[in-house]
């Protein structure tokens, strides 16, 4: 099922015609937060999890967060100084590539940064994520349920169970700083709770009447290719 109630068969142009009406919904939504909203954030969402960002929402209804759709998003507020909205905001649309998205509001400064800065939270990291440290197990045994042994020597520890109680047959280096962690690293780092990963909001630069600061270094490499921007789903962090 397309998931699309429209009676069949469907007129030719209708899912066309409502990405389009999708779309410019979304840019008047930003522009109109130009106009309402005393500062704009481009934000970076870093080990992204569902349940994190959502607390963050309640968090901020006062204000507005945009995450996804980022060609959308920069041809709202411009991508040039020709087609930008209000001025240098196509300095904040440069920047729009990647795990970025938008923060308006009428927050003072100072307590948006403090707020993000205290912010973080850690998390289970995920496959693809690069290892923070070198884990390695002793040989020896595991606290872990002896139900677990079969799983455990799938995800490759050489384990056994040695009178109801899970041993490892010899010293296993489950992960290496600086490498990036294969999908079975991932859960055996979970099975052992270890939180490698840590969940923030980081933000790279800020506008406010015109005037444009970047607020992170990496928020200085701010040239998107237009490969950059796919077609992620549009989400308003603000709506339910």
């Amino acid at each position: 099922s397309s998931g699309i109630n429209a009676e069949w068969p469907l007129r030719p142009g209708v899912t066309k015609k409502k990405s389009y009406e999708t779309k410019k919904d979304l840019v008047s939504a930003i522009q109109a937060c130009c106009d309402k909203y005393a500062h704009l954030y481009l934000i970076e969402v870093h080990n992204e999890r569902n349940n994190l960002l959502k607390e963050i929402r309640e968090s901020w209804k006062h204000s507005r967060i945009f995450l996804g759709r980022n060609k959308v998003m920069a041809l709202s507020i411009g991508r040039t100084m020709e087609s930008e909205y209000k001025k240098d905001l196509h300095k904040i649309s440069k920047g729009l590539h990647g795990k970025r998205g938008l923060l308006f509001t009428n927050e003072k400064v100072e307590e948006v940064k403090e707020y993000f800065k205290s912010h973080k939270k850690l998390c289970f990291a995920r496959s693809g994520s690069v290892a923070t440290e070198t884990v390695v197990l002793p040989e020896g045994p595991l606290d872990l349920p002896h139900s677990m042994e079969p799983h455990l020597r799938q995800l490759g520890l050489p384990t056994k169970l040695k009178d109801g109680v899970i041993v490892l047959n010899q010293e296993h280096t489950v992960c290496t700083a600086g490498q990036a962690l294969s999908t079975q690293e991932a859960v055996i780092l979970k099975h052992l709770g270890n939180s490698m990963a840590e969940f923030n909001i980081e933000l790279m630069s800020h506008w406010s009447d015109g005037a444009f600061t970047v607020l992170s270094e990496s928020g200085t490499a701010m040239d998107a290719a237009d490969d950059d921007f796919g077609d992620e789903v549009i989400e308003d962090a603000n709506e339910n």
